[in-house]
């Protein structure tokens, strides 16, 4: 008799076959083989019992025996775990009787329902389609612990590490059972702390700001970051990688991150290995070519990087993308450009031979979106440069799923190429996973400067999920109201050309000019991209502003201005980034120029200029940030005189230590009794230096100190001579220099970055506003 049941089966039949193997050695003679063919049994009828949904033909199939063959007891033990390999069974018993062979089941009860107790993170639906047993299915308990352990492994996949899942059966009548999953969730396992090992050049402050993990501090209910991810940690060293790689460590290599779970299983201690090497630069650059017809000359101008230049990883492939559309611009679709390294490690100099190769001529057949519930097929294939039928380039592909990830609409991105119907055709897979892309923000506080603050804003980012933006914003400041509604299209037509238009309502009371602002318009934007590094914007601004309360003793300029008009204007403004970032810049810099044009209709005629400049270095390991800026702008009349709400005004959040409003001309001699009303300027110009330093905090409160110092000037009037009540008087419009320092505190807060100026005004004119204290939103830079 053979026999298998249950989980011990395996154990009792390999006892089994070892002892009665043995034995047979032992006992047969050396010189008679027909021995063993005397234990074998001729099969002259097959009986099943014990089954009672099962069929007994099906039984018998399984067990690959028939009548009329012989069997030995090696093929009656193949014929048990063939039937019990079915899971159908929770015990199989063979015996042959005479020539008869009884197969004696007994099945495995099946499942009547499934069900989750205890889980209140996960859905029961999101479990139930994670596990592989359903009702009216067999049920063993090798599968349902199997399916636990899928349980176990979605919760850790929430950053649940000490997550436990028990399967419990209820048996029912008929051979029947509930299976019920009963579920400890746990708390989120957090990653308490992050170190490296074999940094030097960089500090562990900094190389964490380099990566997405985080560590966990008392606002970690407000994010998601600091929880233990094994797929963001291989992020991590990817990035990690990429940061020492644009800083010229061209031998940067980062070795496993070790997780160490925290005795309670609350916490992991996670720890970076890295090996830094030397900094390098660039030297010199080839280019050579094997296709006829391809003449390297014509690349050099493409070269994004020259000789003794600090290697850039990232300049590489700048230069290899340039290449590739040279080599399209030039009729060849299908070139690949090899970079050939050469590495100096004496000089510390690495010299790129790029290499320009004909690839194998393949072209994309398909290009499938799945998993994307929510947004459109069209939305994720715009971010291709590439449409079915195009030459096949993997670059292309890897930018793709960048971009594709890059949009924020999904958790998870992967893109997978498998060949088509043929040698030369190429299949990409694109497969997503959305996540949420609507916020609800809204927040009370008070402004140094306006007083009580309430703010209300709601944002989808992936409406109806064509990709687009809405944005509803509604802000109460002091005596001010503010409303605004944006909408953008960032691809119009399905081309890198972004789409919007914006309305806004504004009633302010402008207190340092003695009048209150009442303005409502439109403005309708486009902006495109004119090289890697550059973009512009176009825009079209219409809006009726009135200017009313405007009291008897006010300044006349203000009285002058009194009404509603009506502007109309074109504006352009051109962007420049160099940065390594555009949002915690360590080096490079950043030129805007903006143009205003009104005139087109309406009541306003002049030309409006702004320019501005931004330059970023940093030291220790990036962990000094120092930045320069100069900002100037000019106001030309082209008809009547220039109206305040269009001059410009200085103070506040642009330059710190006075007042908004509070500098530059004003009238004090209006009336008998002093005015001061400021009447702003026609030009300007400001130079901004600034520091930002950690002060010695632990990293987790997100603090960091730094000092500023502004320095500039607002100036000019189209006419300065006004006849008031008390006579004739004239406002001086020259240039007088004034001047600030100040210490700051930056605070990375779970709501928003918050910013804390102390400023002191050390070179000031009479009637100027001090403003000594301010707080503010946004980022160190």
């Amino acid at each position: 008799m053979v026999t298998l049941t249950g989980r011990s089966a395996g154990f009792r039949r390999s006892a089994a076959t070892f002892f009665l193997s043995l034995l047979v050695l032992l006992t047969m003679p050396l010189a008679s083989p027909p021995a063993l063919a005397q234990s074998a049994v001729s099969i002259q009828g097959i009986e099943v019992s014990g089954n009672r949904r099962i069929e007994a033909e099906t039984i018998r199939i399984y067990s690959g025996l028939s009548a009329g063959e012989r069997a030995t007891p090696s093929d009656l033990n193949r014929a048990v775990r063939r039937i019990f390999a079915t899971g159908l069974f929770s015990s199989v018993n063979i015996v042959p009787e005479g020539g008869v062979v009884q197969i004696q089941v007994v099945e495995n009860p099946t499942i009547n329902r499934i069900s989750f107790e205890g889980n209140d993170v996960v859905d029961d639906d999101i479990l139930l389609s994670s596990i592989r047993l359903r009702p009216r299915r067999a049920y063993t308990r090798s599968a349902a612990e199997a399916d636990a352990q899928v349980i176990i492994d979605s919760y850790r996949a929430t950053g649940r590490y000490a997550a436990e899942v028990e399967p419990v059966i209820i048996r029912q009548p008929d051979n029947r059972v509930d299976l019920i999953f009963e579920i400890f969730e746990g708390d989120v396992t957090e990653v308490s702390s992050i170190s490296f090992v074999g940094n030097e050049a960089y500090s562990d402050r900094r190389l964490r700001g380099a990566i997405e993990t985080s560590e966990a501090n008392l606002l970690s209910f407000f994010f998601t970051d600091d929880t233990y991810d094994p797929d963001r940690i291989e992020l991590d060293k990817q990035l990690l990688r990429q940061f020492y790689l644009e800083r010229g460590y061209a031998d940067i290599s980062v070795g496993e991150a070790v997780a160490e779970l925290s005795r309670d299983r609350d916490s992991f201690f996670l720890t970076f290995q890295v090996d830094e090497g030397e900094i390098y630069t660039f030297g010199e650059v080839e280019v050579i070519s094997d296709t006829p017809g391809l003449d390297p000359e014509t690349f050099f101008p493409v070269v994004a990087h020259e000789a003794g230049d600090i290697y850039n990883v990232n300049r590489v492939e700048t230069t290899i993308d340039r290449m590739v559309f040279q080599a399209g611009v030039e009729g060849f679709a299908f070139i690949e450009v090899v970079p050939r390294v050469n590495r100096n490690a004496e000089e510390r100099t690495i010299s790129i031979t790029y290499e320009l190769q004909e690839g194998p001529r393949v072209f994309v057949e398909r290009i499938d979106i799945v998993g994307n519930t929510a947004t459109l097929d069209r939305v994720i294939r715009r971010e291709f440069e590439f449409v079915e039928g195009d030459a096949f380039n993997r670059r292309a592909i890897q930018r793709a799923t960048d971009n594709v990830r890059g949009l924020g609409y999904f958790s998870t991105v992967e893109v997978d190429v498998a060949q088509g119907s043929a040698d030369d055709r190429a299949v990409i897979t694109v497969e997503v996973e959305e996540e949420l892309t609507g916020s609800l923000a809204f927040g009370v506080g008070f402004s140094s400067a306006d007083g009580p603050i309430g703010s209300l804003e709601l944002t989808e980012r992936n409406f109806l999920g064509r990709g687009q933006t809405v944005n509803l914003a509604f802000s109460i400041s002091g005596d001010d109201r503010l409303f605004r509604f944006g909408f953008t299209e960032p691809r119009l037509l399905d081309r890198d050309l972004a789409a919007g238009i914006d309305l806004f309502f504004e009633d302010a009371d402008r207190d340092e000019s003695s009048f209150d602002l009442n303005s409502i318009g439109f403005e309708p934007r486009v902006s495109f991209p004119l090289s890697d590094n550059s973009r512009l914007s176009l825009r079209y601004r219409f809006s009726s502003d009135e200017i009313s309360d405007v009291p008897d003793d006010a300044s006349a300029v203000v009285i002058g201005d009194e009404g509603t008009e009506i502007t109309s204007l074109l504006g352009y403004t051109y962007t420049l980034d160099l940065r390594n970032s555009p949002i915690e810049p360590t080096s490079g810099y950043i030129v805007r120029l903006s143009q205003d044009f009104a005139g087109i209709g309406g009541d306003q005629t002049f030309v409006r200029t702004v320019a501005r400049a931004r330059a970023f270095r940093s030291f220790f390991g990036e962990d000094v940030i120092i930045s320069g800026e100069v900002e100037g702008g000019a106001l030309f009349s082209l008809g009547s005189d220039s109206r305040i709400t269009d001059r410009f005004f200085l103070g506040g959040a642009s330059f710190r230590g006075f007042e908004f409003g509070e500098i530059g001309p004003r009238d004090f001699f209006q009336t008998s009794a002093t005015t001061n009303d400021s009447v702003g300027g026609n030009f300007f110009a400001v130079g901004r230096f600034q520091a930002s330093f950690p002060i010695g905090l632990p990293e987790e409160y997100g603090i960091f100190g730094g000092v500023f110092s502004d320095v500039g000037t607002i100036f000019g009037l189209d006419e300065t001579t006004f006849v008031g009540d008390s006579g004739a008087f004239t406002i001086d419009d020259s240039a007088k220099l004034r001047a600030s320092i100040g210490i700051s505190l930056f605070w990375d807060s779970p709501f928003a970055p918050l910013r804390f100026d102390l400023a002191l005004p050390v070179v000031q004119q009479d009637g100027d506003s001090d403003e000594i204290f301010r707080f503010s939103a946004g980022t160190r830079f």
